[in-house]
């Protein structure tokens, strides 16, 4: 990786490799670290000496935004500091909450060949014998984003439509990502980790009652869930606006079209010939960089994107459980895929009862003054230079 980047990565160098990057500028002390290179070359009959230099260590104060590893998942970036961070927190006493993403019960559950469903009920009873206060699923904070997703798009496309002046038509596409607001990060990887670091069969753990606080789960044992193993953020967006801007129910899958390659799809929705919406999947650095390039300049005629880093979506992150010998990759992600949706209960966001309660109690209602207060957030560049706001990040 280091041999075939620079540190000077240029967005054109980009391709979809996961793996700790090398090409970090930074080094421990805050100067540019670079291999150790000999003053003459040494030359041997019989040996040849390999140069070893120092792996780059790097934690998140010292980070300048460079992109020089940029072909690393941000799960990636933060391993060298989240279990430790995770295991100080608990000890501390402090109160740790858990959130659990089903992308990673799905990976777990591949790996010790359960049900997602015991994963979930396992790792409660594991992570509470560490001292967690509770362990929650992610599905019900996932419905939220979709439900405000939803609300925003629909208020973006009006105003787009509304004037031709292309300044207000900046709204779109409007670019989803899965951007969790948490103190510490936990791969799957590391969960693993942590299981094998305190030595316990797994399988054999007794299963916990769910904490219900923030977990849908019906009696059946089923969780509420959408289609899509990045979180369905075009899919509903797509559904949605197609019924509260134009009046049309889509029934069954729908019809997502391959461009280029798989990790990039579209799907549009057409009324009177005339295309209407036009949404895509976009999946890896490969793709995005193309669509950066015509946003850029003014040419991407995409409604909505959703953008994951990770080639395959979010099921293949680069914090996820790794292959066993002899597994492709791609098995691996098909296994993940169809596991993925055991016990999961296909529903519209809306119908969420544990979200509709949050809206009737707390809320308000979707897109209202007092949820985008405390829900949404805005983006601004990464300044170049070292500041005090990137020493304290």
């Amino acid at each position: 990786m280091s041999e075939k980047f620079s540190a000077a990565l240029r967005i054109g160098d980009l391709n979809d490799f996961i793996a700790p990057s090398q090409a970090c500028i930074v080094s421990l002390k805050g100067i540019k670290a670079n291999p150790t290179k000999p003053d003459k070359p040494e030359v041997s009959i019989s040996s040849k000496k390999q140069l070893q230099s120092e792996p780059v260590k790097i934690s998140l104060k010292d980070c300048l935004a460079c992109s020089g590893c940029i072909t690393s998942a941000e799960t990636v970036m933060l391993e060298k500091q989240s279990l430790d961070e995770f295991l100080a927190n608990v000890n501390k006493g402090k109160t740790v909450i858990v959130s659990l993403s089903p992308q990673s019960r799905a990976s777990l559950a591949v790996h010790f060949g359960i049900s997602p469903l015991q994963v979930f009920k396992k790792l409660t009873t594991f992570f509470k014998s560490l001292g967690v206060k509770a362990v929650f699923d992610t599905s019900c904070s996932k419905d939220l984003t979709l439900i405000e997703s939803c609300n925003e798009f629909i208020s973006g496309y009006k105003q787009s439509q509304s004037t031709d002046d292309e300044r207000c038509n900046l709204s779109l596409p409007m670019i989803s990502s899965a951007c969790p607001e948490v103190d510490s990060v936990l791969t799957t990887g590391e969960v693993l980790e942590l299981i094998q670091l305190k030595a316990v069969d797994f399988k054999a753990i007794d299963e916990s009652p769910l904490d219900r606080m923030l977990t849908n789960v019906t009696e059946e044992g089923h969780l509420y869930g959408v289609h899509g193993g990045s979180g369905g953020y075009a899919e509903t967006i797509f559904r949605y606006a197609a019924k509260a801007l134009f009046g049309r129910e889509i029934e069954g899958p729908l019809d997502f079209r391959t461009i280029k390659n798989s990790d990039f799809q579209e799907v549009t929705l057409e009324v009177e010939g005339k295309t209407v919406l036009k949404f895509a999947l976009c999946y890896g650095f490969r793709n995005l960089q193309n669509v950066v390039r015509k946003i850029k300049i003014g040419k991407c005629d995409y409604h909505f994107l959703e953008i994951m880093a990770c080639p395959a979506g979010c099921l293949n992150g680069g914090g996820q459980i790794k292959p066993k010998p002899g597994q492709s990759s791609k098995a691996l992600i098909q296994l993940l895929e169809a596991v993925y949706m055991e016990n999961v209960l296909v529903a519209d966001p809306f119908k969420n009862p544990l979200v509709k309660s949050l809206y009737d109690e707390w809320l308000e209602k979707p897109g209202s003054e007092k949820a985008k207060r405390l829900m949404h957030t805005t983006y601004h560049p990464v300044v170049k230079s070292i500041t005090s706001q990137l020493h304290n990040w």
